[in-house]
């Protein structure tokens, strides 16, 4: 049996679910490093370590393919000369009094084969004892504000107001209410701005003067963040936020005034490379992303190499008649979300957001034309009005009326112009998003000559940005320099056969049995038929060869109760055309009678389906998870209808998923590597949150998901999930779903933990505390309400928590010739130095390995910790741990627990499925009655929810 050694595409992508064949991760923002040498009079105390590129061409391959780190960079590295001194840093940590929440950490590791990594970080020079003036920005009169906010900082760069002027060339600003000034301005200070449109040479009697009163609020000295950064125990509590976000607007003034800002530190440019056509009216752009991060000994900033999804500029006629062709007719309002368009028909240009895509046409719209006392068409007045005959008079309309408008302004799509440099806020399909990832999959040496060769001139990180040297800050091309240590992989085994070769990751399995089979009692095959069936009857023998062949898989891996001597029971049911049922309720109606209408219920469905589609998946799946109580497992027929070979590999990866669901045990790693988990009873917890994206309706809930082991196996991780207010980060019923977790635990184990270590997915850096205030409650709450059995005593197990950080920047490059063939670092690579934090326990760790594209390591950081754990037993374990994914024959990126709660999130977005593919968002209604709207959402959407998972696969990994 070969098992699933793809490479690990988890992303932070929440589209919906998809049948078996791939998950589909989001485009992974790769990376890279720079040039010798540094800026004018700076040497920076990172050593020698910098990247100098190599020679294009020769002998060596192409960038990365299995050269040495010295022949792709140039040189050998060396680690950054200021971390000779982490000795010292450790014993400093080791003096301050210890505190189980945000504990210092106890020590770098020590485990593994040492090497040194350049890592993309970049020391940033400042004055040591400089001052940042740091002032908040009030803007009046308030009205109007947003749309023109842009615009009156460009004025108010340009205003020759006395007592401002002459400080310009000192300030950076965030475009909104933060100004930031090498030198102190005069207090108070109001700058009266006169608004003008960008072209317009004289004002208008309508337009307005509008008054920026800059207010200091603080002055950030920069000898605190050189005390952080040296490690001064001190300086242990010290915000470093401010002034970090403070020296981010001036690394980034240039880049903002150069580039399109899409989200947080990332940055586009249109000028920079050819664009990638992903469909009619988008394309991808590359970008990169920027971040000053305070590290040891050195500010720091992070460069990466970063792609979004861009409208294509053109007129919009042209642009609406290439996605209907290419899509079909669907989707058109999510194409077009927040777009902004220029209009010239007046005789002038201006430029108004789309708010709709009307369902009539310029030929069919009609109103009342009090100016040619008529009624009549959008056709017809703009011939009368401006002489203008339009090419497409079939297309539908558009309105550009404002938000807050009562009325609409119907103008057609010919003459409207897409603006450039608009991000596409919709949600790429299953096709774009694989462009998308193919375009973003570059090799690290690839993506280190494009973080120097571009990133660093278009961002302005050069020797010439007369911004930087206003503050006195430089930034070096050297990139950091720093070691790393290569874990040793765990051993595999399985029930019987030879223990199979752990290499670079991941193993084959050949001859052997799963270590615990599942139980089959009966098992059933659905096939969902569109327009053309997939077979021609039962009898079929395509079909009889794929349910023998995969019977056979599941009975030779050890599974009981399946034989390819006993046939399944065989269901067929053919949908109605998707153009007379677009919301698909009809077929998944069809579906629902069908499942009903037998006698008894199987142990799993296998669903053969003939395409992806949006509503037929995640509609089966919340039928038979919801509704019905039986699992399920979907396969594409165009893979697994496919040669001998591949649709064997094709059922073991099935299989894995089958036995798991059943409550089967796959395989196993060695006691030894477990002993950090077994040496005290020990329940591991996954927790995470999904958010509505792209296309839902507004008011749709997030989903939380919580799973944990039920016995020192970790095999089984059974899942409690809600739907809780969106957009909430933190867990609202987090005490209700630990009980359930922990009772389950007892349930199997006829016990409960002695430990409970939990890793929280999906929190960003700046919520640390905040699940340490909202979460941690919650959770020891749990522990006080499970009946302990026996013993008086309160149930208060030690408790753990690891957050586990993968939307980061940071990427790595083997310095030498440790890397793999790709150019990545090899499978077990730890760094806990250089470019983490000075006082926090965390890591970064690369469990799996890169196949595709640069890996990209993930961020562990414990922020509570009643076990006082040590840095190589965590690392270690995490480690190890990463080679125990159910249903895979390799080490994943994250941790089994919080990919779990992944999953069972993903899972979830099934069961609100009509509220998260919602064509039309746009809107008329006051604020008061979109509040309204939303909570009318949320209540249809927590019924559509009812109670969750079906009771007859609660306790079971329904959603791997």
């Amino acid at each position: 049996m070969s098992g699933n050694r793809g490479g690990d595409n988890r992303g932070r992508g929440r589209g919906r679910g998809q049948p078996h064949g791939g998950r589909s991760g989001g485009a992974s923002s790769p990376s890279g490093p720079p040039r010798g040498g540094s800026p004018a009079g700076h040497q920076p105390s990172g050593g020698q370590g910098g990247y100098r590129p190599g020679p294009r061409g020769g002998g060596a391959g192409p960038p990365g393919a299995g050269v040495s780190g010295d022949v792709v960079f140039g040189g050998p590295a060396s680690v950054d000369q200021r971390l000779a001194t982490s000795t010292e840093l450790v014993k400093t940590l080791k003096s301050i009094p210890y505190d189980s929440a945000r504990p210092t950490r106890p020590g770098f590791g020590t485990l593994g084969r040492p090497g040194v990594l350049r890592a993309n970080f970049f020391p940033v020079k400042f004055p040591r004892t400089g001052i940042i003036y740091d002032y908040h920005i009030e803007v009046t009169p308030k009205t109007d504000l947003k749309s023109i906010k842009t615009r009156l900082f460009a004025l108010l760069e340009q205003s020759a107001h006395p007592g401002w002027q002459e400080y310009v060339p000192f300030i950076a600003h965030d475009g909104s209410a933060r100004l930031v000034s090498s030198k102190k301005l005069p207090q108070p200070l109001d700058v009266p701005i006169l608004f003008l449109k960008e072209g317009q040479a004289q004002p208008g009697k309508h337009d307005k003067t509008y008054t920026f009163s800059i207010i200091l609020t603080q002055e950030l000295n920069s000898s605190d963040l050189d005390s952080f950064i040296k490690g001064d125990p001190n300086s242990r509590y010290w915000d470093f936020g401010p002034i970090a976000s403070a020296h981010n607007l001036v690394l980034q003034y240039h880049a903002s005034h150069n580039g399109v800002r899409v989200g947080k530190n990332r940055y586009f440019f249109p000028t920079q490379g050819r664009p990638l056509e992903l469909s009619i009216g988008v394309e991808a752009w590359r970008g990169f992303f920027m971040s000053a991060r305070p590290v040891y000994k050195e500010l720091m900033v992070n460069v990466g190499v970063c792609m979004t999804a861009f409208y294509k500029p053109g007129n919009l006629a042209d642009a609406i008649v290439g996605f209907r062709g290419q899509s079909k007719g669907g989707m058109l309002q999510r194409f077009a979300q927040k777009l902004k368009v220029t209009t010239s028909h007046l005789g002038y240009k201006q430029t108004k957001p789309l708010k709709k895509i009307m369902s009539t046409t310029a030929k069919t719209t009609s109103f009342q034309c009090d100016e040619f006392n008529a009624k009549i068409t959008i056709e017809q007045y703009f011939k009368r009005k401006y002489k203008i005959t339009l090419k497409h008079p079939d297309l539908p309309v558009v309105d550009i009326s404002g938000p807050n408008a009562k009325h609409p302004i119907y103008v057609p799509p010919e003459l409207c112009e897409i603006l450039p440099g608009q991000p596409f806020r919709g949600k790429l399909d299953d096709e774009q998003t694989t462009l998308m990832l193919r375009y973003a999959c570059k090799r690290p040496a690839e993506n280190a000559q494009t973080i120097l060769n571009e990133g660093f001139p278009l961002l302005g990180l050069t020797t010439n940005n007369q911004k930087l040297t206003n503050f006195n800050v430089s930034v070096s091309r050297n990139m950091a320099g720093i070691p790393f240590r290569e874990l040793p992989p765990p051993s595999v085994s399985y029930r019987g056969g030879k223990p199979p070769n752990v290499n670079n990751g991941s193993w084959n399995i050949l001859d052997v049995k799963f270590h615990l089979g599942g139980v089959v009692k009966s098992w059933w095959i659905l096939v969902v038929t569109e327009q053309r069936p997939i077979f021609n009857g039962p009898g079929d023998p395509q079909l009889t060869a794929l349910w023998k062949g995969f019977a056979g898989k599941c009975q030779r891996s050890g599974m009981t109760g399946i034989s390819p001597d006993s046939a399944p029971t065989l269901l067929n049911v053919a949908l109605v055309d998707p153009t007379n049922d677009p919301g698909r309720q009809e077929s998944l109606g069809r579906i629902r009678v069908k499942i009903r209408e037998q006698a008894q219920r199987p142990s799993f469905v296998l669903v053969l389906l003939s395409k992806r589609d949006n509503y037929i998946y995640p509609g089966i799946k919340r039928i038979c998870d919801v509704e019905l109580g039986i699992h399920t497992i979907h396969m594409l027929s165009n893979k697994v209808l496919t040669d001998p070979r591949k649709q064997d590999q094709y059922f073991s990866n099935v299989a894995l998923k089958v036995n798991t669901k059943l409550g089967g045990i796959n395989h196993k790693i060695d006691d030894r590597s477990l002993q950090w988990l077994t040496k005290t009873k020990t329940m591991l917890v996954g927790m995470d949150v999904t958010h509505p994206g792209p296309g839902s309706i507004e008011g749709t809930p997030s989903i939380a998901a919580v799973v944990a082991s039920v016995d020192g196996n970790f095999a089984q991780f059974p899942a409690s999930m809600r739907c809780q207010e969106t957009k909430k980060e933190m867990i609202t019923e987090l005490t209700a779903m630990m009980i359930e977790r922990l009772k389950r635990y007892q349930e199997v184990s006829k016990s409960l933990p002695d430990r409970v270590y939990v890793f929280r997915d999906g929190v960003s850096e700046g919520q640390f505390d905040t699940v340490l205030q909202a979460e941690l409650p919650q959770i020891t709450d749990a522990f006080g309400r499970v009946p302990r059995g026996g013993s008086g005593k309160p149930y208060r197990p030690q408790l753990t928590i690891i957050i586990c950080g993968k939307r980061h920047h940071a990427r790595m490059w083997p310095a030498d010739a440790a890397g793999d063939k790709n150019g990545n670092p090899r499978p077990g690579t730890v760094v806990d130095q250089g470019i983490t934090a000075v006082f926090d326990f965390d890591f970064y760790l690369q469990a799996h390995a890169g196949l595709q594209g640069h890996a990209k390591p993930t961020h562990y950081t414990v922020v509570y910790d009643e076990s006082k754990l040590g840095a190589d037993e965590v690392q270690q374990g995490v480690n190890t741990a990463s080679y125990m994914y159910a249903r895979a024959t390799k080490a994943v990126s994250l941790i089994p627990p919080a990919y779990y709660a992944d999953l069972a999130c993903e899972r979830g977005r099934c069961y609100l499925n009509d509220f998260l593919v919602s064509e039309d968002k746009t809107t008329t209604k006051s604020k008061a009655d979109k509040e309204e709207e939303k909570a009318k959402v949320f209540e249809a959407a927590k019924k559509a929810w009812g109670n969750g998972v079906h009771p007859n696969l609660a306790g079971t990994m329904f959603y791997i």
